[in-house]
């Protein structure tokens, strides 16, 4: 069984915006409370997060996270990145450094942001990664408790220990996610111009921040319990999908349930939205839970 919730569904400034005044932004009903976007899937055992983005410290916490296998990412911008540096909790709670899987160009883009967590000579307490590059081929995601553990000296940072009682500080290898047994769906998509990965995670695909998909990658998404699709507004837009074009696509792919995610302020209060929408689509909320 798959489970798939919802950690955030807002846009990249979240909903509420800093400073607005409209009916969404003022709204009291929880379900108009929307952090951004962000998946946690529990899957054969394995809890994988599908972005961490700068809210990802208030995510962990409300899901109460205690422990994670794997963080996919499925592109560079800051609202799906930029909460990477407190995976430190995690360094120290599980003596493992997190797995990331991602794209090469994300990879590119974590060592600008992040030069600090790729350095020789870490600053004791910087984050500590394991890469794992991706493509849109199939690819399995392990448990992090095959790799090693981390032990923490005061003042110098996390080390491995080997057999012999010595210590070696960790070496930033960053390598190619395996593809035997894949138990990860890659679904190409595109933000604008800018390539982007969704994944199908057993009968549960999610997929964010698309403004279009290739006919290439229809195969994949058959069969589906739950499809999550991202929308921003009523009017079409430059890099993500339309409420036209999404509903559009979930007819086209047939998934006995569509949610829509990476909602903006610009559509109604959840109710009146729930009202517009056909009967199989949506919108998720934070907090929403679903299985496959």
């Amino acid at each position: 069984m798959t489970k798939l919730t919802f950690l955030g569904t807002g846009t990249s400034q979240g909903v509420p915006i800093i400073g607005c005044q409209c009916a969404v932004c003022k709204s009291a009903d929880p379900k108009d409370k929307r952090l951004r976007a962000a998946a946690l899937v529990e899957h054969d055992g394995l809890t994988i997060l599908i972005d961490a983005g700068p809210d990802f410290r208030a995510q962990m916490l409300a899901a109460d996270v205690r422990h994670l296998d794997a963080i996919l990412l499925t592109h560079a911008h800051k609202d799906h990145t930029g909460g990477l540096d407190d995976v430190r909790s995690f360094n120290y709670i599980d003596k493992k450094a997190v797995e990331i899987y991602c794209e090469a160009p994300v990879l590119k883009s974590l060592r600008n942001d992040y030069a600090y967590a790729f350095e020789e000579h870490k600053y004791p307490g910087s984050p500590e990664w394991r890469v794992h590059l991706i493509d849109d081929r199939p690819f399995r995601v392990a448990s992090s408790a095959q790799s090693g553990e981390l032990e923490w000296v005061h003042d110098k940072g996390y080390f491995y220990r080997l057999p012999d009682g010595s210590l070696v500080p960790p070496d930033n290898a960053v390598t190619e996610a395996p593809h035997d047994a894949p138990n990860v769906i890659p679904i190409r998509g595109f933000h604008g111009q800018m390539p982007i990965l969704g994944f199908r995670i057993g009968h549960i695909a999610y997929l964010t921040d698309f403004s279009s998909i290739p006919d290439s990658e229809f195969p994949k998404l058959r069969d589906l319990e739950h499809l999550t699709l991202n929308t921003v507004s009523y009017k079409p837009h430059h890099s993500h999908f339309s409420l036209e074009e999404a509903l559009a696509l979930a007819e086209r792919i047939g998934a006995r349930h569509t949610w829509l995610t990476h909602l903006s302020h610009t559509f109604p209060p959840y109710a009146q939205f729930c009202r517009e929408l056909p009967p199989q689509v949506q919108p998720a909320w934070d907090g929403l839970t679903i299985h496959d």
